[in-house]
């Protein structure tokens, strides 16, 4: 696959960063990409996907706009406050970069119907707002084979990491946080509260480590860093990492 001219001139400091070079970037254009969540981290998250040559984008996410998303989901404009947010992210898609496949869907996804609407993706970025959901979205990742980039935000506080559940010996998302979690009851923005700002770091610090597993094999830019927990402290400012072990009793992937 060669790139256009249009799309060398518009790639070009991918092309000249020798991380990512020619070849990394036909690998992006080739890409598909399932993004759950197009709110405080998805929205910065898919800014970043789509500015970096994505091919084929998949927006999932059953809310709508409200007034109070435009502090931190800033693809979203106030004539956007009821609308869904899968089809205004996905306009917002075909404004930027027409060259881009976009699709979307507007259905909550859950255990039922993870592996049927996340098959066929290269990688799934996760920054839902749910236990529930996060482990029915991992789980269905180790099934279908599928890298998972998990982000989560609060507050002042993030976190970020690669999981491949389905490579031996790697760890998955429930390898993590475990069993407890399994229910729709968790801490919200709207309860405690998020700095738009550090919604944005998070967001684009997501697809940059979802960026490293696309390359992977493709570029030298391309170490998934599996397991690793990149957590964010917006406070300090600090960054620390933690490594993730896989659970050799873990109900998502101890088949792994």
């Amino acid at each position: 696959m060669a790139l256009p001219p249009d799309r060398l001139e518009r790639f070009a400091r991918h092309i000249v960063l020798p991380e990512v070079g020619g070849a990394g970037q036909v690998a992006l254009a080739g890409a598909r990409v399932a993004l759950i969540g197009c709110g405080g981290i998805g929205s910065p998250a898919l800014q970043y996907l789509a500015a970096a040559g994505v091919g084929h984008l998949t927006l999932i996410d059953d809310d709508v706009v409200e007034l109070s998303n435009l502090q931190r989901q800033t693809i979203f404009m106030p004539a956007d406050v009821g609308r869904s947010k899968a089809e205004a992210a996905a306009e917002w898609v075909t404004r930027f970069d027409g060259s881009l496949k976009v699709r979307t869907q507007t259905r909550r996804i859950a255990i039922a119907n993870a592996s049927a609407i996340l098959e066929g993706a290269d990688l799934v970025l996760d920054g839902c707002d749910n236990f529930a959901t996060r482990l029915a979205v991992s789980d269905a990742c180790v099934a279908l084979g599928v890298p998972l980039t998990s982000a989560a935000i609060g507050r002042f506080q993030g976190q970020v990491a690669n999981f491949a559940g389905h490579v031996p010996g790697e760890s998955c998302y429930r390898c993590f946080v475990g069993d407890a979690f399994d229910a729709e009851d968790c801490d919200t923005c709207a309860a405690d509260g998020v700095l738009g700002a550090m919604a944005g770091m998070v967001g684009a610090f997501a697809a940059m480590q979802a960026i490293r597993v696309l390359l992977a094999g493709k570029a030298t830019l391309g170490d998934p860093q599996w397991g690793q927990l990149h957590l964010f402290d917006g406070l300090v400012p600090s960054l620390r990492t933690m490594r993730i072990v896989k659970d050799s009793e873990c109900r998502g992937c101890r088949a792994g």
